[in-house]
C-alpha cells in the first residue's frame, strides 16, 4: 500500500485537526510538570515531517516549539529542561532532504530566542521507529513524557508499542490512526500481523464508528489491573474515517485531554463531525420517537445510578464521567437538574465534579448525595 507523504502538499481540514487537538494538549501538557519543578521533561514527535506544509503551514515539531516558547517565562523561572526529540525517517532518497528540512525549520525557529535554545535540547533522529523506540523507551519511562505517534498508516499500531505506556504513569500519548484502512484491509495478514481485531464486529457497527471501534477493542488487550485509559476521536476525511487515540494512566491527563475533546465538539466530544447525526435527529417528523443526544443519553446513564446506589458521591461520580469519556461539567449538571426536581440532596453549593474538587492534595472535598425518599 503506497503511503502518502503529508508535506509535498498542503495541509487539509482533517490534518489541520489533528494538529491543533496535537498542540492543544501540548498547551494543557506542559505548564503541569514545569511548575511540579521537573528538572528534565521531555516531548517525543516519532512521526515529525519537515516542519511545515507546501504553503509554510507550521506542523507538530513547530507548533510543539511554540507551546514551549509559550511557558518560557516558568520554565526560567523553575530551570526546567525540555528535551525535544523529533524523527524524521524515510526510506528512499529523499529522506535526507525531508530530515535536513527539519533541522533547518527548528533551528531558525530557535535562533530567534537565544533564553529559549538555552533551555531547550533538540534532539534529531533518523530512524526507522521499530528500531528508534526502544532505544528511546528507557528515557520516556525515566522522566515526564509527552508522545506522539503520527503514522500515516497502521504498520506501528502493535499493541507491543502503547502498551509498554501502561507501566508508566508519567506518559501521556496521542496516537494517530488511519482507522479506514482496517475496514478495507482489516482482514489481511499483513494487518492481522500488526494489530489483530474483530473486523466482523467493526463492521456490525457501521462504517463511520471504525475509530471508536479499534479504541474499544485496543482497551480489551489491557491488562484487566491496567491503569491505562484510551480515548478516541474521530476525525473525517472526505470518504474516509481517521482518528487519534490518546492514552494516559492520569486522571489529571484525562481530565485535560477530554476538556479539549469537548471543545472541539460540543455534541459528542469525540469527532470532528456529526458522528450520532444528532443534528438529524433534532429534524425527525412528528411521528418519529425522539432519540437522546449523547450528552443527554449519558446524564440518563448517571442519574439512574445515582437513584440505585451505584454513585454516591462526587469521587464516584467523576471517575463514571470520565470512564465513559465525558467531562465532570455534565455530571454536574445531571447532579444540580436532580438536587432542583427533589431527587437529591447534597451539602454543598454545587456537586463539586471536578479534578481539583477529587484528586487535588488541598482542595479535594468529598461530597455525598442523598436520595430523596417519595
Amino acid at each position: 500500500m503506497a503511503i502518502k507523504d503529508l508535506h509535498d502538499e498542503p495541509f487539509d481540514d482533517s490534518t489541520i485537526a489533528k494538529l491543533e487537538i496535537f498542540e492543544a494538549y501540548a498547551e494543557a501538557w506542559l505548564p503541569t510538570f514545569i511548575m511540579l519543578g521537573s528538572s528534565d521533561i521531555c516531548v517525543f514527535d516519532f512521526f515529525a515531517g519537515t516542519g511545515f506544509d507546501k504553503n509554510g503551514v507550521a506542523g507538530s515539531p513547530i507548533r510543539l516549539l511554540e507551546k514551549i516558547q509559550g511557558q518560557k517565562e516558568n520554565i526560567l523561572k523553575k530551570n526546567v529542561k525540555v528535551h525535544l526529540y523529533l524523527n524524521e525517517f524515510e526510506p528512499n532518497k529523499r529522506k535526507q532532504l525531508k530530515f535536513e528540512q527539519l533541522k533547518a525549520a527548528c533551528k531558525a525557529f530557535l535562533e530567534k530566542d537565544d533564553e529559549l535554545a538555552s533551555h531547550v535540547e533538540m534532539v534529531y533522529c533518523n530512524e526507522d521507529f521499530q528500531e528508534l523506540f526502544p532505544k528511546l523507551l528507557p528515557v520516556i519511562q525515566k522522566n515526564p513524557s509527552l508522545v506522539y505517534l503520527d503514522q500515516n498508516g497502521i504498520k506501528f499500531l502493535s499493541p507491543k508499542y502503547f502498551l509498554e505506556f501502561e507501566k508508566t504513569n508519567r506518559t501521556d500519548f496521542l496516537y494517530f490512526v488511519s482507522s479506514s484502512y482496517f475496514w478495507r484491509f482489516g482482514e489481511r495478514e499483513e494487518f492481522k500481523m500488526h494489530l489483530d481485531i474483530d473486523i466482523a464486529l467493526a463492521k456490525s457497527q457501521g462504517y463511520k464508528f471504525i475509530h471508536r471501534s479499534i479504541t474499544q477493542q485496543l482497551r480489551k488487550k489491557l491488562h484487566p489491573d491496567s491503569g491505562l485509559m484510551l480515548y478516541p476521536f474521530s476525525i473525517k476525511k472526505g470518504a474516509n474515517i481517521h482518528g487519534i487515540i490518546f492514552g494516559a494512566t492520569h486522571p489529571r491527563a484525562v481530565d485535560k485531554f477530554l476538556k479539549i475533546a469537548w471543545q472541539k465538539n460540543k455534541i459528542n466530544g469525540d469527532a470532528n463531525f456529526d458522528i450520532d447525526d444528532e443534528v438529524g435527529n433534532q429534524q425527525l417528523d412528528f411521528f418519529s420517537p425522539a432519540r437522546l443526544s449523547k450528552i443527554d443519553s449519558f446524564k440518563k446513564k448517571v442519574r439512574e445510578a445515582v437513584l440505585s446506589g451505584q454513585i454516591s458521591n462526587n469521587f464516584q461520580l467523576l471517575s463514571f464521567c470520565y470512564r465513559l469519556g465525558h467531562i465532570g461539567t455534565h455530571g454536574a449538571e445531571c447532579l444540580k437538574e436532580m438536587k432542583k426536581n427533589g431527587e437529591v440532596a447534597y451539602d454543598a453549593q454545587s456537586p463539586m465534579v471536578t479534578y481539583d474538587s477529587v484528586y487535588h492534595k488541598t482542595k479535594k472535598q468529598l461530597v455525598d448525595y442523598q436520595v430523596k425518599k417519595k
